[in-house]
C-alpha cells in the first residue's frame, strides 16, 4: 500500500476524466451524444488492452463468472454516460459537475433498497442534507410555467444530468456485485467492450459525419477516458477506496477552472451553495464509512472460533 501514490493516480485520473468530458463538450453542438458514446469507448478499448497485456491480465483476469452482470453494469454505464454527454450540450461544465455529485448519495439510498445494506439515522441525515443541496443546484432551472424555449432546454439538460446520477449510481450497485466473483480488470474491459457494441445500436436514431476538428476530438476523448480508466484503477491498489473517496471532489474544481477558462461558462452563487452542501454531505458519509469500516476491522479479531 502506498497512500501517496494512490491519491496521485486517483487526482491524475479526475483531471484526464474531465478533460475527456471537455472534449467532448466541445463537439457536442454537431455530434450526438450516442455517437459520443461510441468514440469514447471504441478509443479506450486499445488503451485498456494494452494496459491488460502489460500486466499480464489478458487471458486469466477476462474469465468471468457472472456474464450477464456484466451485460447489465455495462448496459447501466453506457446510459448514464449517453444522459452525462447530453447534459454537457446543454447546460455549463460545472453545473452538470455539481449535479453528478448526486451520485455517491444514490448509491447509499440504492445499496439499502437491493443490496440490503443497514443505513443508520446518521447516514440518512447526510444524504438528505447532499439532496438539498442537489435542489438547490437545480433550483434555477425548475421553471416550467410561461418559461421560454431556452428555460426548457436548460430544464431538460438539468434532468439528463441528474438522470446520469441516479444511473451512475446503479451502476456502482453493480460493481460491487461484479468484485465478489470476478477481477477488476474483466469489469473494466467489458464495460468498454458492452458500451461500444450498444451505442453501434443507436445507428437508426442519426449519427453525423464529424468534422476533423470534431473527430480529432473525439478519438482523442476516447485515448484520454482510457488512460484515466487505467489511472483510476491503479490509485484502488495502492490505497484503501476509503482514502481515495474524498478526492472525488477535486473533479469540481477542474470542471470550474475549464469551465471558466475554456468555454467561458461562470459559476453563479446558486451552483457554488448547492455544491458546498453536497460535498459537505458526501465527506460526511466517506468518513462515516471509514469509521464503521475501522470498527468492523477492530472488532474481528476478538471473536473466538467455535468448535
Amino acid at each position: 500500500m502506498n497512500p501517496t501514490k494512490g491519491i496521485l493516480c486517483k487526482v491524475t485520473a479526475l483531471a484526464l476524466f474531465s478533460v475527456m468530458a471537455s472534449l467532448i463538450k466541445a463537439s457536442a453542438p454537431h455530434v450526438p451524444p450516442w455517437e459520443a458514446v461510441f468514440f469514447r469507448s471504441f478509443f479506450a478499448m486499445p488503451v485498456i488492452v494494452i494496459w491488460l497485456w502489460r500486466r499480464g491480465d489478458l487471458k486469466t483476469g477476462l474469465k468471468v463468472q457472472n456474464p450477464m452482470g456484466h451485460f447489465w453494469r455495462g448496459f447501466i454505464g453506457t446510459t448514464a454516460m449517453m444522459l452525462g454527454f447530453a447534459a454537457l450540450m446543454i447546460l455549463p461544465f460545472p453545473e452538470v459537475t455539481a449535479i453528478g455529485f448526486a451520485s455517491p448519495l444514490l448509491t447509499v439510498v440504492f445499496a439499502a433498497i437491493f443490496l440490503g445494506e443497514q443505513v443508520r439515522l446518521f447516514r440518512l441525515s447526510a444524504v438528505g442534507f447532499g439532496l438539498i443541496g442537489v435542489m438547490v443546484i437545480l433550483s434555477p432551472r425548475l421553471t416550467v410555467f410561461g418559461a421560454g424555449a431556452a428555460e426548457t432546454a436548460a430544464l431538460m439538460g438539468a434532468m439528463l444530468a441528474l438522470g446520469s446520477a441516479a444511473f451512475r449510481a446503479m451502476a456502482q450497485i453493480h460493481i460491487r456485485k461484479l468484485v465478489q466473483t470476478d477481477q477488476t480488470s474483466a469489469i473494466v474491459f467489458y464495460f468498454s467492450l458492452t458500451a461500444t457494441v450498444l451505442s453501434l445500436l443507436t445507428l437508426p436514431l442519426g449519427w453525423v459525419m464529424p468534422t476533423g476538428r470534431e473527430l480529432a476530438f473525439l478519438i482523442s476523448a476516447g485515448l484520454v477516458g482510457g488512460v484515466a480508466q487505467i489511472f483510476l484503477t491503479s490509485g484502488y491498489k495502492y490505497a484503501e477506496a476509503s482514502v481515495l473517496a474524498p478526492f472525488d471532489y477535486v473533479s469540481m474544481l477542474y470542471a470550474l477552472l475549464i469551465g471558466w477558462f475554456i468555454f467561458s461558462e461562470a459559476p453563479t452563487a446558486m451552483m457554488l451553495a448547492g455544491s458546498a452542501l453536497v460535498i459537505a454531505a458526501g465527506i460526511v458519509i466517506i468518513f462515516r464509512e471509514r469509521n464503521l469500516g475501522l470498527q468492523r476491522g477492530k472488532a474481528r479479531p476478538n471473536v473466538t472460533p467455535q468448535g
